[in-house]
């Protein structure tokens, strides 16, 4: 009792064990999925920063560079600006970045630079560049060094400023000193540079891998209009972006250098020193000293300030979503297939453990059988060698020499040697059914004619047993295809065990009839039933019901395996219904020759 108890136990601890370990992996698994989560989101905002940094660094270098002194344009000396773009071009690798420049006057016609000629030359005015020379009336100025005027997506204005004009004083008499814008220079940006260099920071920070599959896009802020769009299968709307921010940034807070400082000063100090030497060349209109007492049209910014322009702005939004759809929905797929592999791998090693311990325990079982079934054949073959034994003694002492005494004792003998004949029989089909070397002579029977066969081989049981039997066999029943012998020898098993376990009521049927393709033959008897805990085991080998076992009814427990076998062999089925005391019915289904 103890062996089946302590098994159970370490089965029950095992799978105790295995449903911790469960726990700890999806709890496991949940940190990790947040670690990784917040791992993809730091990498993500860092390379979003990154694209975004670089890109706003070529649009700006492209645009600061161009800042030149009002002198320039006033004296239409074009050196300098051609300095500056050769050193552009030569710091830039989309030296196609900018298509055309444009230099606007106040009433005077637009000049359009020819990079061949290293020169401004004379233009057409269009609609566009009349609009943006409107600026030159307008009152507050619409644009300034600090917030460029962004015409549409590929078009800028950049003010030039040449010097300043008092407009007045404020309530305490300080003067108010404003610029005065001497010329526009517009820039318009090639579309499709501006595309390529898109397209090459998305390869750059964006690479399509197995992980970090991002889809990325390029949005107005304004009215959400796409502007680049690299996947096909990326949708702008209707789902959430994991991460955006925005580029096409000119402000000068996001520039690390600033070219006119004549309007852009970093401290009060340095408006001094600037203003002190602005009025001792007397090139431009003076400007008051800077005190604590006035407040200059000059802008000053501090650190603080200046941190404060540094937060991310620009005309563009740059959206980056995961291609599954989302990285939360990225994340929470991984941690649904990480956690399926392994609760898995778990579940079959659960499995594993109680197929070992069924498998331990049906071997345990079969086992018991087998020595069950050794000791019931070594009784059957007991009984009828010693028959054998005694009758052939009587015999060989001259104990009986009347013949008619002689003929019983031989006809004993045969009897006794028929049985231990049929034994070894059925011992060795089971061994040749079980090792898969049993042969089958498949031809064509008359369902009808095995059953009367069955019966004739039956008849001296039937006879000795007293047992009435009725055969039911419908006419035309179609033949089919089987081993005469076998199923011969199937149905002699069958009906041998209705007449070994009778109860009193010595009746036995026969029937077969044809129904839904196949041929069902039913043996029916009255005799002592089959109980409901059994009936799921009597096809096994070596079972015996306990009852059978009480009773010391005779048999090794091998009949019924080997009749499923053989009607298995012959692609049919066998079914039993059976209750205590009342009977048992089997029934054999098998297909017929359509």
């Amino acid at each position: 009792m103890k062996r089946p108890i302590f098994s159970l136990l370490l089965l029950f601890g095992l799978l105790c064990l295995l449903a911790l370990l469960a726990a700890l992996q999806y709890r496991w698994l949940g940190e990790i999925s947040q670690s990784e989560r917040e791992r993809m989101e730091k990498r993500l905002q860092t390379d979003s920063q990154q694209f975004a940094d670089v890109f706003n660094r070529e649009i700006r270098r492209a645009y600061f560079t161009f800042q030149i002194d009002s002198q320039v344009w006033l004296a239409k000396d074009w050196s300098e600006f051609n300095k500056r773009y050769e050193l552009w071009r030569s710091q830039t690798e989309y030296q196609d970045l900018i298509g055309e420049f444009y230099f606007l006057e106040k009433d005077k016609n637009p000049l359009k630079y020819d990079a061949e000629k290293n020169e401004f030359v004379s233009a057409d005015s269009n609609a566009e560049l009349d609009e943006i020379s409107a600026n030159f009336e307008e009152k507050p100025l619409k644009i300034s060094i600090s917030e460029p005027l962004v015409k549409n997506d590929y078009t800028v204005v950049m003010a030039n400023y040449g010097g300043g004009e008092m407009i007045g004083t404020d309530k305490n008499g300080i003067p108010r000193i404003e610029p005065k814008i001497v010329g526009l220079l517009v820039l318009k940006y090639d579309a499709n540079a501006i595309k390529r260099l898109l397209s090459d920071l998305t390869k750059r920070y964006f690479p399509p891998d197995n992980t970090f599959n991002y889809n990325v896009s390029i949005v107005r802020q304004t009215d959400s209009g796409e502007i680049f769009r690299p996947a096909e299968n990326f949708t702008t709307t209707g789902e959430t972006n994991d991460f955006s921010i925005p580029i096409y940034d000119l402000s000068v807070g996001n520039f690390n250098m600033v070219t006119r400082s004549d309007i852009f000063i970093s401290s009060k100090s340095k408006a001094k020193t600037y203003i002190e030497k602005r009025n001792a060349e007397k090139k431009l209109p003076p400007l008051p000293e800077i005190s604590a007492n006035n407040n200059l049209k000059v802008q000053i910014f501090d650190d603080q300030t200046l941190e404060k322009k540094r937060e991310a702005k620009g005309i563009w939004l740059l959206n980056i979503r995961h291609s599954a759809g989302s990285l939360e929905k990225f994340i929470t797929n991984t941690r649904r297939k990480n956690l399926a592999i392994s609760f898995s791998i778990l579940s079959l090693l659960a499995i594993s453990i109680i197929a070992v311990f069924v498998s331990a325990q049906r071997a345990k079982t079969l086992a018991q059988r087998q020595i069950e079934f050794v000791s019931s054949v070594s009784h059957e073959f007991r009984t009828p060698l010693a028959v054998i034994y005694s009758a052939g003694e009587n015999l060989a002492d001259g104990v009986t020499k009347e013949f008619d005494q002689v003929s019983r004792y031989g006809n004993l003998i045969k009897g006794e040697g028929k049985k231990l004949s049929k034994m070894v029989e059925q011992i060795l089909d089971f061994a040749g059914a079980n090792s898969g070397k049993k042969k089958y002579d498949f031809r064509q029977v008359n369902v009808g004619e095995v059953i009367e066969n069955a019966l004739v081989e039956c008849q001296p049981l039937i006879d000795e047993k007293s047992f009435t039997v009725e055969t039911e066999i419908a006419e035309n029943l179609p033949e089919i295809v089987a081993d005469n012998n076998a199923l011969t020898q199937t149905l002699q098993n069958l009906i041998a065990n209705s007449i070994k376990y009778s109860n009193g009521e010595k009746f036995l049927k026969i029937s077969a009839r044809n129904g839904g393709n196949k041929v069902k033959i039913t043996i029916e008897d009255k005799g002592i039933g089959i109980a409901k805990s059994d009936l799921k085991h009597i096809f096994e080998p070596f079972y015996r019901a306990k009852s059978v076992v009480d009773e010391q009814i005779h048999g090794n427990g091998l009949g019924l395996s080997l009749v499923k076998r053989t009607i298995e062999a012959h692609k049919g089925k066998i079914a039993v219904e059976s209750e205590v005391g009342k009977g048992s019915r089997f029934t054999i289904h098998l297909p017929f020759i359509i």
